[in-house]
């Protein structure tokens, strides 16, 4: 393979894997960048939030009411109580550059709060959002590795390539990847 050749392969992948990672970044970081919607209504825009499921389906409406499903509790109550949550737990400063906020104590936290506002077990909540938040991975990792198929197909990447992009994807390396 040629010189030229081997480069523009290699800028190509690198430009696959930091546009995915990227993507997957923004995923991770709205996780921990809080940004309540103007009403207590049900929003299905990707606005950032605090609860980690930024891009789920179709957004905060779709959790509340997977949860409310999941729950058996009105969706209008499940969708009052993230947002008040949200609200109660909004940062006060921007987070420090290379830091991470606790997922678990942020996760345990959430549980609790809506727990205690739906009348529901803890343990119930927690299980619930470990299995929207499982869900909403699995559904990111099949998007991802479609996008990788088709740059393999097209041969904009080889098999290796795609191959790095996914693992570095799942141990965090690059996005938001290794939960």
């Amino acid at each position: 393979m040629s010189r030229t050749k081997r480069i523009t392969l290699g800028i190509t992948a690198g430009a696959l894997a930091l546009g995915a990672g990227l993507g997957v970044t923004g995923m991770a970081s709205a996780a921990t960048t809080p940004s309540p919607s103007a009403s207590s209504s049900a929003s299905t825009d990707s606005s950032a939030s605090s609860d980690g499921f930024r891009g789920h389906k179709g957004g905060r409406g779709q959790i509340a009411a997977d949860l409310a499903t999941k729950l058996g509790v009105d969706e209008a109550k499940v969708t009052e109580a993230i947002q008040a949550f949200r609200e109660a737990n909004k940062p006060t400063t921007a987070p420090t550059e290379g830091t991470k906020p606790d997922r678990t104590a942020q996760d345990a936290a959430m549980a609790k709060a809506l727990a205690t506002a739906l009348g529901v077990e803890e343990s119930k909540v927690t299980a619930a959002l470990t299995e929207i938040r499982t869900a909403a991975q699995t559904e990111h990792a099949a998007a991802l590795k479609t996008k990788l198929d088709t740059a393999v197909k097209d041969g904009t990447l080889t098999e290796a390539e795609a191959d790095a992009v996914t693992k570095a994807v799942e141990k965090g390396v690059i996005g938001g990847g290794g939960h």
